[in-house]
């Protein structure tokens, strides 16, 4: 049996969903990727107040412990340490305002990196692991030129950490971004409108183990 390695990363979006309403509901749909075992589900919802967030939070929580798939928060760390949990994703300027002793917090921690200057702060917070990002054009940064591949290389060659490509990931360029050196994919369109993640991460597997 051929172990696969690449850490494949599913960041939510509802904004998309709701442009697609691919199953019943929004949890429907997060426990459908629940289902396919992504390596880690980050729930990136920035638009919601701290209150809306920690309601989603407890539901996501309930749903990703049932199926034993690592869940990481966004961007609000007070309600992770509300809710005792100890895996957060942050935008570096939030990362660099928190306490040690908050960040002290969680196990898992990590940081979105645009350069080689953010994976050094990033570092110095004890972050487990960084998103290098954008690697290819995406919706998400309209207008903005991706950092490419050649930017994904440096930023692998000297993080001694974890590093997970993101930005336009798709089936047909997944495995550029591995062979580029990082330890695995951040994937949000795709998980947010395919109607069977399982179907998805199969093809990216298969994708990625080939050569495609």
């Amino acid at each position: 049996m051929i172990t696969f390695m690449c850490k494949i990363i599913c960041i939510t979006n509802r904004k998309i969903w709701e442009e697609n309403k691919v199953n019943n509901t929004y949890l429907n749909h997060i426990e459908k990727i629940a289902l396919a075992k992504p390596d880690y589900i980050i729930l990136r919802e920035k638009d919601l107040s701290a209150s809306e967030y920690l309601n989603l939070s407890k539901e996501v929580i309930n749903i990703c412990n049932n199926l034993n798939v690592n869940l990481i928060l966004h961007n609000f760390a007070d309600v992770a340490l509300s809710l005792n949990h100890k895996a957060i994703h942050l935008p570096l300027d939030r990362l660099l305002e928190l306490s040690g002793n908050e960040l002290s917090h969680f196990d898992i921690l990590g940081a979105s990196c645009h350069s080689v200057s953010d994976l050094i702060k990033a570092k110095g917070k004890g972050c487990t692991y960084i998103t290098a990002s954008h690697i290819f054009e995406t919706n998400c940064k309209k207008g903005l030129p991706p950092r490419g591949l050649d930017f994904l290389r440096e930023i692998c060659s000297i993080a001694n950490i974890n590093v997970y490509g993101l930005g336009g990931i798709k089936l047909n360029n997944a495995k550029n971004v591995i062979d580029a050196g990082a330890n695995g994919i951040c994937i949000m369109g795709d998980f947010m409108t395919k109607p069977s993640p399982t179907d998805f991460i199969n093809k990216l597997k298969f994708n990625i183990q080939k050569g495609i």
